[in-house]
């Protein structure tokens, strides 16, 4: 399936894409005032057209069963990093605008972004479209619970608005479209597609936009927190190596592949966007989605080669 080679090659243009917003910002061709015009694209346009996209997948009988080990997976995998994330929030001597990040940070991955690359090189279609299951889930809780973290101590927290956002909707639309006997019409469809996966670039435009603000005795500073590569050792390989336990149920292999690797993603920068808009720290929230994109360089090989391990020891 994936091979070290394959898994950075797949990763450098993600890198080249941060570069490139690192150099606009620093070059000032890209204003202050652009990471808050592409938040809002990001939040309100390209992230619900990628989901209402991926999650245009035909079911099968066949089908659901995996579809319910899937759900069971993620749900386990995802209730346990909510608990770590609560723990070590409350136990972490943080300014408030870095606990609602650090807690994100441990519990939110980059499943819709650097996920799809990856599964792509495993399994093509039929690994985005367990990746798209998987995340079912996950699409729900990060729009509802990530933007909660960070709206949670303000006076008066608008519920409808928190679930009503385009996220929810669209997460709701796509999941009644995916037991639906019909499809959106091809052209609907297409344009999901291609508006959809610009949230990749501008995603990471974003976080190195957000990186070049960040002055270097802060980027020292953080460099130096504990919390960060607490989170960082969490999210990319402490949180993932819960899921070995399905090896020990009668749970397709491939399955446990993509679940194993998808919640060992780095840290989403959708994390820098709730903290950009919602009045978290950003330069923490880009740093440390910064250092678990680069450590997972090394901890997805890792894991991948020890998933082939248990491999040859289960069947």
């Amino acid at each position: 399936m994936l091979s070290t080679g394959a898994f950075l090659q797949a990763m450098i243009p993600l890198f080249i894409m941060a570069i490139i917003g690192f150099a606009s910002r620093k070059m000032r061709i890209l204003p202050s005032s652009a990471t808050q015009v592409i938040t809002q694209l990001l939040l309100y346009i390209t992230l619900p057209a990628l989901i209402l996209y991926s999650l245009n997948t035909t079911l099968s009988r066949d089908i659901l069963t995996d579809f319910a080990w899937l759900v069971a997976m993620s749900i386990f995998i995802l209730s346990i990093s909510v608990l770590a994330g609560f723990l070590l929030r409350r136990r972490a001597k943080l300014p408030v605008k870095q606990k609602s990040v650090y807690e994100s940070l441990i519990i939110f991955g980059n499943q819709g972004f650097i996920g799809f690359a990856i599964s792509y090189i495993l399994m093509a279609e039929q690994g985005i479209m367990y990746l798209t299951l998987f995340n079912v889930c996950y699409l729900i809780l990060i729009w509802s619970y990530g933007i909660f973290l960070f709206t949670k101590n303000e006076s008066s927290t608008n519920w409808k608005a928190l679930f009503l956002n385009p996220g929810i909707l669209s997460t709701l639309i796509g999941l009644c479209m995916l037991f639906l006997p019909f499809d959106w019409p091809l052209p609907l469809l297409n344009t999901f597609e291609d508006v959809g996966k610009m949230t990749i670039p501008l995603s990471m435009i974003l976080i190195g936009s957000l990186l070049a603000e960040i002055r270097w005795h802060v980027f020292q500073q953080y460099s130096k927190h504990v919390y960060v590569w607490i989170a960082a050792a969490c999210k990319l390989l402490i949180l993932p190596s819960f899921l070995f336990v399905f090896f020990f149920l009668p749970v397709p292999y491939p399955l446990i592949v993509v679940a194993v690797l998808t919640a060992a993603m780095p840290s989403a920068p959708t994390i820098s966007v709730y903290a950009k808009k919602y009045g978290g720290d950003a330069s923490f929230a880009s740093f440390g989605v910064m250092l678990t994109t680069l450590l997972c360089l090394v901890t997805i090989p890792l894991l991948y080669s020890f998933l082939q391990w248990l491999h040859s020891i289960f069947y």
